[in-house]
């Protein structure tokens, strides 16, 4: 960043930027809507059938006799939307309660289709897979996704041009699937009451995009429509589907029931004496989704269970300055989530601990999306109090109510948003964020976005557990502009960010303020022939300083990344950089890496990343060296087998003041999954964990351990007749490392839930 802008507080500049947002959004809306080039989609129609069809992996069914047939294919990658190297036929057809897509996928050799088992959702990239993904409101914008494996195991998502693919939300469906001489064949039932349309058209138009994944030396992607490289959009390219006619309207209903029942055990006395059983719990809920037109979904739940079934993987935190991001996987939050991802994590539904109960109402009106949520929190987690060069945390001692809402407006392939989120307090105090964002896309290669939020907080008077939790009242805002370009050659980023001092979200992520940073990064692709198939250099820099000018990091890194044989993906970057730690700046010189794989049917995927160099001892602000290694693997043992194994490593060598050298700590974190798939709806899960730091307490000027950590696991089966309808039994184990050698029980857990969806 420049000399000439550095002020004590910039506010003018931020609302130069909010100026900024509603001057492009305000372009948005004048400019006629990009026209999208379909040249490349052929139509398609689609009939009715013909008689009963029977979702079963095989395709005798009079239904499918004078199916609509679909055998125009383009392979999108590694080729350049040309022939498709192996015979795709596709059958479409409806009737009057569901949409049927049908799938013959040649395959000359049949013995090297990768098809595990697994549960829901677990179809990754490595693995054979088909299927539909449906623009059902014809905005070239937003799809659901239906795909499935050989053995017919599920994954749906969402996807958005905007926000990208989402596979937490779930929908009622059915597949099935056969292996054959000559391939596998796939079959979907998807009830018209999953798929979002607007009942009032006659006859539908919607668009749709038949799909297939072939892992192989490459990993080749197929669509019945063109794929141009280098573009912004993706839906957008979808084919048009017509011929839909006189489809069911009115609600549908889901209320699922369920049942918890815990029973926790810890020590008596502290850590390190015998564990005393505590009393069982039990506890009835209600969750229930009515959705009364395909343009709004209503969700509330009573008394919910929000437990996990599995436990988030363990990250390395040692020389960590901030807080770090878990993923959401509690259902409830899931519906709509789409909605709450903007440029700043302004929404992270974790940070609502322990609802009493919640409500959500999602859906659209013409043009315009939008989502809220409210919800009772009991309180019991965390909360991050951020800072500029560290983040801290602070129990949440209290209950709150929580209330999340956003609308957005599409202007062709662009839109314009407003979010909203607040907590208050019951013991008084409460945090308010609300603000603008805005994405316009003014053609094919170029995207622009942007945020703008103002806080406004009443902090609890709670200073035993935070400094600041005083009774004070803090106002700030963060503010944030990117602008990508991209062509099938050359591309580059740019992004301005903007965080005062005093903004807080209490219902997002953001773990460092007061600051302003600029980032930009620039590439060129090749597309060799041979084992590369891509080959982009690239040179990113990046600059960020605290409001008094001071500088926090400075960082110049060229790089090159790269696709190959074996659905391999590697990225090199060597940085030069500057990071502040207290009041010292240190300069430091780093390696990067990322290398994955997917080698064969058995080791289904391989990786490793990291970055090794100089690297700042942030509690002591010194120079020394280290590094923080990686490890991903799975392998499929058998087609029911599946083992996944993590390993990290961080570790930092340093000079104390005396001049004696040594290793400062090593940390590890070890975790093994193992998961044994019955069938598609059954499944028994273990993982063992192991986090362990070894210190030098000679090297550090606090008192720390020798040796700290301690070992987790857990076991889970787990029966699932459709995502809503499942049992889960479960226990866990965990054990703190003592006086260095000893694993003392912590505590133990058994639990079963039971949940039974009825739907009308």
């Amino acid at each position: 960043m420049s000399p000439e802008i550095r002020c004590a507080r910039p506010r003018p500049l931020a609302f130069a930027l909010l100026a900024f947002l509603f001057s492009a959004a305000v372009l948005a809306q004048d400019a006629p809507p990009p026209t999208t080039d379909t040249s490349g989609s052929p139509p398609l129609t689609i009939r009715r059938a013909a008689g009963a069809i029977a979702v079963d992996g095989k395709l005798g069914d009079p239904g499918w006799e004078g199916a609509a047939r679909v055998d125009t294919w383009f392979e999108t990658n590694p080729g350049d939307n040309v022939e498709p190297k192996v015979a795709h036929l596709g059958w479409l057809a409806y009737d009057d309660r569901f949409f049927y897509a049908a799938f013959e996928f040649a395959d000359p050799e049949p013995g090297k289709i990768r098809a595990p088992y697994a549960e829901r959702d677990n179809v990754p990239s490595t693995t054979d897979y088909g299927g539909v993904i449906i623009d059902t409101r014809n905005d070239r914008k937003t799809a659901q996704m239906f795909l499935a494996n050989p053995r017919g195991i599920q994954y749906d998502a969402l996807t958005n041009d905007a926000a990208g693919e989402d596979s937490s939300p779930d929908f009622f469906w059915d597949s099935a699937a056969s292996v054959t001489d000559q391939g596998w064949v796939l079959e979907l039932r998807i009830p018209f009451s999953s798929l979002r349309y607007d009942g009032d058209a006659e006859p539908q138009t919607w668009g749709i995009l038949l799909y297939r994944n072939w892992p192989r030396d490459f990993r080749y992607q197929m669509f019945s429509a063109k794929l141009p490289r280098g573009g912004n959009c993706f839906i957008c390219r979808r084919n048009d589907l017509t011929g839909l006619e006189g489809l069911p309207r009115g609600g549908h209903v889901v209320a699922a029931p369920f049942l918890a029942a815990s029973q926790l055990s810890l020590p008596e006395a502290g850590l390190g004496t015998p564990l005393e059983d505590g009393d069982a719990e039990t506890e009835l809920g209600l969750d229930v989704k009515w959705i009364p037109d395909p343009d709004l979904a209503l969700d509330a739940t009573l008394n919910p269970d929000f437990s996990q079934v599995e436990s988030d993987a363990a990250q390395i935190a040692a020389n960590e300055r901030f807080a770090l991001f878990f993923p959401e996987k509690r259902p409830f939050f899931l519906e709509g989530i789409d909605l709450f991802s903007t440029n700043f994590r302004a929404v992270h539904t974790r940070s609502i601990t322990a609802p009493r109960w919640g409500a959500r109402a999602t859906g659209k009106w013409g043009d315009t999306a939008y989502t809220a949520l409210v919800a009772d929190d009991r309180g019991g987690g965390s909360v991050i109090i951020p800072g500029r060069q560290e983040s801290s945390f602070a129990d949440q001692d209290f209950e709150s109510l929580v209330g999340v809402a956003r609308v957005r407006h599409d202007l062709g392939d662009s839109y314009l948003s407003f979010l909203a989120t607040a907590r208050e307090i019951d013991e008084g105090g409460n945090n308010r964020v609300y603000g603008p964002d805005f994405r316009w896309q003014p053609n094919a290669s170029d995207t622009v976005s942007g945020q703008f939020l103002l806080s406004a907080s009443h902090t609890p008077e709670r200073p035993d557990l935070a400094a600041e939790w005083n009774g004070q009242r803090l106002s700030g805002y963060a503010a944030d502009l990117w602008w990508s370009h991209s062509t099938s050659t050359f591309d580059w980023f740019v992004e301005y960010t903007d965080v005062d001092d005093e903004y807080r979200a209490d219902n997002g992520f953001r773990p460092q303020v007061g600051y302003r940073s600029g980032f930009g990064e620039a590439g060129y692709t090749f597309r060799p022939t041979g084992f590369l198939r891509r080959l982009r250099t690239f040179l990113l820099a990046n600059y960020s300083e605290d409001y008094d000018g001071a500088l926090l990091t400075s960082q110049i890194s060229p790089g090159v990344g790269m696709d190959g044989r074996w659905n391999s993906f590697m990225r090199f970057r060597y940085a030069f950089d500057e990071v502040a730690s207290g009041a010292e700046t240190f300069e430091r010189e780093q390696f990067h890496f990322t290398i994955e794989a997917s080698p064969s049917r058995r080791v289904s995927s391989i990786s490793l990343f990291g970055n090794v160099g100089e690297e700042v001892d942030f509690l002591h602000s010194r120079l020394g060296d280290g590094g923080t290694a990686s490890l991903r693997l799975t392998i499929n043992a058998t087609d029911h087998l599946e083992l996944r194994v993590n390993g990290d490593r961080r570790w930092l060598d340093v000079r104390a003041a005396d001049g004696r050298h040594g290793r400062l700590f090593t940390a590890d974190v070890g975790r093994l999954r193992a998961t044994y798939t019955f069938t598609a709806r059954a499944f028994l899960r273990l993982i063992g964990q192991w986090v362990e730091t070894e210190n030098d307490p000679a090297l550090f000027a606090v008192e720390v351990p020798e040796r700290s950590g301690g070992f987790s696991g857990s076991a889970l089966f787990a029966y699932k007749l459709n995502w809503q309808t499942v049992l889960f039994v479960g226990y866990g184990d965990n054990r703190a490392l003592l006086d260095g050698d000893r694993l003392e029980p912590a505590d133990r857990q058994v639990f079963l839930k039971v949940s039974y969806a009825f739907q009308r």
